[in-house]
């Protein structure tokens, strides 16, 4: 009976070793969520730049839409800033439209987007053609820490 009680004591119990490989496989599961968590967190905030740039292109996308005698007066370059025009409460020209939706546009843009962001509004005139005139409106953007350039474009079809 004595001997049944030795060995009992002598495997009650964890020893150091167990309790540090236990802890280390504990650590690098954890060390994993964390990388997943932050890979997520990465991935919903591309998500969410992309979803700003679609929404501001589609936007601008309308607005030359629905100022049809303005179309001449969209084509804005990366540079260009657009003049502000208070056309909510006075009457304003197609071209003061047009002006003033591409400030809006642009100030959405730096607003939405990181700083380094721009918006392009590029025609294309298809003379004496069936073809409607198209226009290719274009936000670009870099991510913080990215090494390239996000863009989304659309195609409008005037």
């Amino acid at each position: 009976m004595n001997k049944h009680i030795r060995k009992h004591r002598r495997m009650s119990g964890i020893s150091m070793v167990e309790a540090l490989v236990a802890l280390v496989v504990i650590s690098v599961g954890m060390l994993g969520i964390a990388a997943l968590y932050l890979a997520s967190m990465q991935a919903g905030r591309s998500a969410n730049l992309r979803m700003q740039a679609v929404n501001l292109a589609t936007d601008m996308a309308d607005h030359i839409r629905a100022n049809q005698l303005g179309r001449s007066f969209y084509k804005a370059a990366a540079t260009d800033k657009g003049e502000s025009k208070d056309c909510a409460t006075k009457t304003c020209s197609a071209q003061d439209i047009a002006k003033n939706d591409i400030y809006v546009w642009k100030r959405a843009i730096s607003e939405a987007l990181p700083a380094n962001a721009n918006g392009q509004l590029t025609f294309t005139d298809v003379a004496g053609a069936m073809t409607p005139d198209v226009c290719e409106v274009l936000v670009t953007w870099r991510e913080p820490g990215a090494d390239v350039d996000s863009t989304y474009k659309t195609v409008v079809e005037l």
